[in-house]
Order: structure tokens, then C-alpha cells, then sequence
């Protein structure tokens, strides 16, 4: 099946044909319930202790949840899934379930400001990150050493807009026996196939483009199975080894995952459900709208553009091999000033100031001030946050209101 198939279908023995619902319903109901019974104290034994299947508390699984799981490990071809009550509780999960007290992590600085604080948190837990300016073989390997347990980066970075050349890090990372754990939130598996390129784990902030509707925040984990978790190595994989390549999901889900009590409501998990029917859709139109405003941007010359599918762009060739020649939804500008930028944003008629991304409506934002708030002026220099600078995140609204949008609120400034 193709992409927007597959969304619709996912396989033959799709959680539809497990429910037994008797009512033929086409999307998996929402399960908005704590507990499960079953029939004897036997039974729930069995349940508890991984002896058998079923659900019994929604802490630890539930019907609804399970569904959103299997579907995005089937779209993102892994071997399972693990959804998160936020795309932050996913990236911490995702590292937490390998790392220890005196292992290292490399990151990229041009993450979101969410995460490079969480990776300063995890400083006092005894886990140092080493941050390099792009995610790339030459800037990684010098860094690399026998603390270093992972590589994490996000494949399209938000907002420096820098893409990460998956196959070649990942070659590089096998070569030491590390992990890359990728975060394919801005580009999803519409763009590319991560695992297919060498990465090893998959995260996403769900509550943007797999939702796409803005109303569920959420997170998932999907790893593929290929990464051999060495037990000398990563010692809290002893117990798990049993597990063969299901090893890093037996972990999470029955360690730190269920322990901290970060799961997905059932009720967003079907509003995900939802929303990832139209995701190619979507994605079509959003990355089709980002380009339309990057080179109307461009072309008009007054505020400088960066988006990675225009010919400027120095990813313009990586986008073109890795993305099909796709840049994802989001383009930023820069307007001159901190002034000039809140001004711009103030003009905009259709576009809505939020902080979030993945919507169906155009959102803008100032990022220095608002999700870069409480990073230092030297990181946010190394995300490429500037004072003037304007993330967007492009809607599906028809392109030529958007443009229009862009130009009133850019000649709005000049006459002021």
C-alpha cells in the first residue's frame, strides 16, 4: 500500500478486526475508562505478571491507546510503539530507558528550547550533552567517547530549519555502537522514512502534523529493532535480553515509562487516530503552502527567508536525495528587528500567534521571547533564534490569503 492507503488501512489484521465490536464502528471507540475487569483473579494474574494478553489498568495499556501504537509503528515501519502524554515525555522516555549516571548524549543546538532545557535538567541526574552546532558525521565523531550512549537530533530542526543526512550519521554511530535517536516531528514519515535511512529510535511530538488538528497533546516512541543493546554497555538491559530485538520497548514499557505514569488519554489518542487519516493529505498541502510563501518571501526581497526546499537553502540538495524535494511546513524570516518583528506579526490578519506547530491554520511566532525564553543568549544563538526572528508554521488555508497576509503586514511596517 501507499502512504495515504495505509493510513486509511494499515493491515489486514488492523485493530478494527481484533475490537469484535458489535456495532461494525470504522474508528477504534475511545475506552475512557481507569480499570479493566476480568473474570477471575486467575486471569488478572496472568494479565499483570505478562503472562497473557489483555488490558487492565489504562496507566499501563488501553484499547484506544494500543490502536494509536499499532497504527504508527505500521506507518513508521518499526516493530512497536510506545505513546507519551506529551512529545516531551517521549523525548524523555526515549533517552531515560538507556542512560545512567555518567553517560554522555550528543544533541544538536538547534533544537526547540523544550528540549535543551530538559538535556541541562538532566544534568542533575549526572548525565552531561555534549551539544554540536549541526548534526553531522564531522562535527559528532571528534566528540565521541566511551560515555557516549546517544546521538539525538531532530531530522528538521525547529526553528533553525537544518536537516540531518540520516544515513550518513547513523553509519557513523553503528561504527561506535551508539544509537540515533531521531525526532521526526517536523518532517513525519510523509517525508521521510527514518528507519529505512539507519536510525534506530523514532520520536515524535504527536500533538502537531500526526494530530494535525491542534486539540491533543501527545507523544510517541517507535524503535525498529535493529539496534543490538549491548548488556555490558547499557547494563539495565540484562533482564530484557530475553526479549531479542523487542528488547528497548519490553524495557521502556515495563520500566520507567509505566513507573512514571507518563501514558496517553485515551481520548487523545483516538483524536490522533483521527487526525492521522488525513496526514498525507495534509502534509502535501502544508509543505506545497511553505514553499509558495518562502519563494513569495524571497522574491519580494524586504524580510530574509529560510526554508530548506528553495534553491538558497544549503540543505536545498539533502532535502531534494532524503525528502523527495519536500521542506516540511514551517519557514522562518527574519525582519530586521525585535520591533519590526512584533510589529509584522501584530499586522497579521489570518495567521494566528500560538506556540504551536501542525495546525490547520497558519501559526506564527516570536521565538526568542516565547519558547527561548529561558535559554542563555549563547543558545539561543546556536538554535538560530534571533531577536528579529518569526517562525510560521503554515496552515492549509488557500495560498494566495497567505500571501496577500504576509505582503499587507510587510508594507504596514514600512508606512509606520
Amino acid at each position: 500500500m501507499k502512504f495515504n492507503t495505509a493510513l486509511l488501512h494499515p493491515s489486514p489484521q488492523s485493530e478494527r478486526s481484533k475490537l469484535n465490536d458489535p456495532f461494525g464502528s470504522t474508528l477504534t471507540p475511545i475506552y475512557q475508562v481507569s480499570a479493566f475487569e476480568h473474570g477471575s483473579a486467575e486471569r488478572l494474574e496472568k494479565v499483570f505478571g505478562n503472562n497473557a494478553g489483555g488490558f487492565a489498568y489504562t496507566r499501563i495499556s488501553n484499547p484506544t491507546v494500543d490502536a494509536f501504537e499499532k497504527r504508527i509503528a505500521y506507518i513508521e515501519k518499526g516493530i512497536g510503539a510506545v505513546a507519551c502524554s506529551s512529545g516531551m515525555a517521549a523525548v524523555t522516555m526515549s533517552l531515560l530507558n538507556i542512560l545512567e549516571s555518567g553517560d554522555e548524549v550528543i544533541a544538536g543546538a538547534g533544537l526547540f528550547g523544550g528540549t535543551i532545557d530538559l538535556f541541562h535538567d538532566l544534568e542533575a541526574f549526572g548525565i552531561k550533552t555534549r551539544f554540536v552546532k549541526h548534526i553531522t558525521k564531522e562535527e559528532i565523531e571528534p566528540l565521541i567517547t566511551e560515555k557516549t550512549k546517544a546521538v539525538f537530533g531532530e531530522v528538521i530542526g525547529n526553528p533553525a530549519l537544518d536537516v540531518v543526512d540520516i544515513k550518513s550519521v547513523a553509519q557513523l554511530l553503528h561504527s561506535y555502537r551508539i544509537p540515533f535517536i531521531a525526532d521526526c516531528t517536523t518532517c513525519t514519515p510523509y517525508l521521510v522514512n527514518a528507519f529505512e535511512l539507519g536510525a534506530d529510535i523514532v520520536v515524535h511530538s504527536s500533538s502537531k502534523y500526526i494530530n494535525g488538528g491542534g486539540n491533543a497533546i501527545s507523544g510517541v516512541i517507535i524503535d525498529n529493532g535493529s539496534f543490538s543493546w549491548d548488556e555490558k554497555r547499557y547494563k539495565g538491559f540484562a533482564e530484557y535480553k530475553r526479549y531479542g530485538k523487542f528488547a528497548y520497548l519490553a524495557k521502556l514499557r515495563n520500566g520507567l515509562w509505566r513507573n512514571v505514569g507518563a501514558c496517553l488519554s485515551p481520548m487523545n489518542a483516538f483524536l490522533n487516530l483521527v487526525g492521522m487519516e488525513t496526514m498525507g493529505l495534509r502534509m502535501e498541502r502544508l509543505c506545497s503552502n511553505a514553499l509558495a510563501l518562502a519563494q513569495f518571501l524571497e522574491n519580494d526581497g524586504r524580510v530574509t527567508v529560510n526554508y530548506p526546499a528553495l534553491p538558497s537553502s544549503p540543505y536545498y540538495r539533502l532535502v531534494r536525495e532524503q525528502f523527495g524535494g519536500r521542506g516540511g511546513a514551517v519557514v522562518t524570516l527574519r525582519a530586521g528587528s525585535k520591533e519590526k518583528a512584533f510589529k509584522l506579526i501584530n499586522n497579521l490578519k489570518y495567521a494566528v500567534n500560538a506556540t504551536n506547530i501542525g495546525d490547520v491554520r497558519t501559526l506564527v511566532i516570536h521565538p526568542s521571547s516565547t519558547i527561548y525564553a529561558h535559554s542563555s543568549e549563547e543558545q539561543r544563538q546556536a538554535a538560530g533564534v534571533y531577536d528579529d526572528l518569526i517562525r510560521v508554521s503554515l496552515g492549509i488555508e488557500d495560498i494566495d490569503d497567505m500571501t496577500a497576509d504576509f505582503k499587507q503586514a510587510i508594507d504596514r511596517i514600512r508606512e509606520e
